[in-house]
């Protein structure tokens, strides 16, 4: 960073900034939809506010004028027409012996968060937000305009009040309020119904994971099946195909997905707030090498089963984020 904090000095304002990079990662997040792009906001954010320190004056909070930065820089960022996706956003259901298609690397996809970068120690914080970082409250999001979106965020997820994101989107009240009636009826259209919240402190829902890894690991699809949801969807960016049901996931997996078979799954500290792992199969050259293959985001609804499989296969990208080794051996 260039010097121009005028008479105050860096290490004096740096450290009150820091403070808030991980609130301000997840807001990014939520906008973007993307843990890299995220970061890449929030230090582009914590350069501009260092080098405009002195035009703060006080009348706002430091938090709410991070928020206004922070914004600004996403608002820039979103300044195209594409949208993040998941795969069901772009297509319907597939079938398992339907031919896979080839990856999209036209779509930007939606990308997993680790919680480690979007919730701080605060478990009353964490539960009162990690709704909104849900991947399919994500995608909904993806159909709003960025201001509209930048409004949700802000009143609903943060709880600021109607003044105070006016003051920080430069807008009336009165058209923040506008814009956010419009924003809810979007969102009740496109998002689905909102399940039971996954807690790592309830029991049952920690054996429905447990028992999802013994399962997966030693390739029991009847014992995985049984563990799924009648509506279960499984996805797989980069790939715009996706199925629904047991006993679709069980056939992908018995055929499409059998190099999945000998697999390690690595438990993370989660992802969106939910249980995520760092999913290695056996290399086609050396089986006692594993490989990447997935960042895997389970999805529960309460204690009533697996709702969602989501296996993000940008392993070259994700692996790294996670902080997962390029390999295992066995």
């Amino acid at each position: 960073m260039s010097t121009s904090a005028g008479s105050t000095g860096v290490e004096e304002i740096l450290p009150e900034f820091e403070g808030y990079r991980r609130e301000l990662c997840a807001y990014a997040y939520r906008m973007l939809g993307s843990s890299f792009e995220a970061e890449d906001a929030v230090q582009e954010t914590l350069t501009r506010a260092w080098k405009a320190y002195d035009s703060f004056e006080g009348r706002s909070s430091l938090r709410s004028w991070l928020y206004r930065i922070t914004t600004n820089v996403c608002l820039d960022m979103l300044d195209g027409p594409q949208r993040r996706a998941m795969p069901m956003d772009l297509t319907g259901p597939s079938t398992a012996d339907s031919p896979l298609p080839p990856p999209r690397t036209d779509v930007p996809w939606i990308e997993p968060i680790p919680n480690g970068l979007a919730f701080g120690s605060d478990p009353a914080d964490r539960a009162a937000t990690k709704d909104s970082l849900r991947l399919a409250f994500l995608a909904a999001m993806q159909h709003l305009p960025a201001t509209q979106r930048a409004i949700l965020i802000m009143r609903e997820v943060l709880r600021f009040s109607a003044n105070e994101t006016a003051d920080m989107l430069t807008m009336s009240p009165t058209s923040v309020n506008s814009a956010l009636q419009r924003a809810r009826a979007t969102i009740a259209k496109v998002q689905p119904t909102a399940e039971k919240s996954y807690d790592d402190t309830d029991e049952e829902q920690r054996k429905f994971v447990e028992a999802y890894v013994h399962a997966f690991e030693a390739f029991d699809m009847e014992a995985l099946t049984a563990l799924l949801k009648k509506d279960v969807d499984m996805q797989m960016p980069p790939f715009d195909f996706w199925v629904r049901g047991p006993r679709e996931v069980a056939d992908f997996m018995l055929t499409l997905g059998s190099a999945c078979r000998g697999s390690k799954l690595v438990p993370l500290a989660g992802a969106n707030g939910l249980p995520a792992f760092g999913h290695y199969k056996p290399s086609d050259a050396d089986p006692s090498v594993l490989e990447p293959w997935s960042i895997t985001v389970l999805e529960l609804d309460g204690d009533r089963g697996i709702s969602g499989l989501n296996y993000f296969l940008d392993t070259e990208k994700l692996f790294p984020l996670f902080g997962l080794p390029p390999e295992l051996r066995v």
